[in-house]
């Protein structure tokens, strides 16, 4: 008998080479029969996950679209995301939508206002109102005249306070 290394036989050793290496493909073909199968390949999202603007229709992923649907700022909390329009009139506008931005009621927060802090002023406080057709939240206040007012949004959403202090600013229009 030819000895190896370590003072086992050949034969032994080949023969233990042989059984691990069956035992490992055994033990790798039990593991890929018992795994769960393959998850099917994706599909396109249902109509209701898809975004209403036909300017955004194919942005489907939870948050890839943050871009302004109604002229304004586009807020979030957690996956909600909030569309802010603010006018110098004074009449101010809330839009929510999911986290692709498919728009929701206007009901799924409750408690709405705004605080209007100007300079030199005693701030205004704004009950929002849904709209007639439950889409957004409004307000109608005082013009809001040059620069540097503040505007603090609070609102719940299923219970849940939110809060958030922002400057008054008039965004550019949506583009065509």
């Amino acid at each position: 008998m030819t000895r190896a290394t370590g003072g086992i036989p050949m034969r032994l050793q080949v023969r233990f080479a042989m059984r691990y290496a069956l035992l490992v493909t055994a033990a790798l073909g039990a593991a890929a029969c018992s795994s769960q199968p393959a998850a099917p390949a994706a599909e396109a999202p249902p109509a209701a996950a898809r975004s209403a603007d036909p300017e955004h229709q194919n942005l489907t992923a939870p948050h890839g679209d943050h871009s302004p649907h109604k002229g304004g700022m586009v807020l979030m909390n957690g996956d909600m995301h909030y569309e802010v329009v603010f006018s110098r009139d004074g009449t101010h506008r809330i839009w929510f939508s999911d986290p692709v931005r498919n728009e929701l009621p206007a009901s799924v927060a409750t408690g709405v206002t705004m605080v209007i802090t100007r300079e030199k002023e005693a701030p205004e406080i704004l009950k929002l109102e849904i709209d007639d057709t439950g889409e957004s939240w409004l307000a109608s206040g005082r013009p809001v005249v040059g620069d540097g007012a503040y505007v603090k949004i609070s609102y719940a959403l299923q219970g849940e306070p939110h809060e958030v202090e922002l400057p008054f600013v008039i965004q550019a229009p949506p583009t065509p």
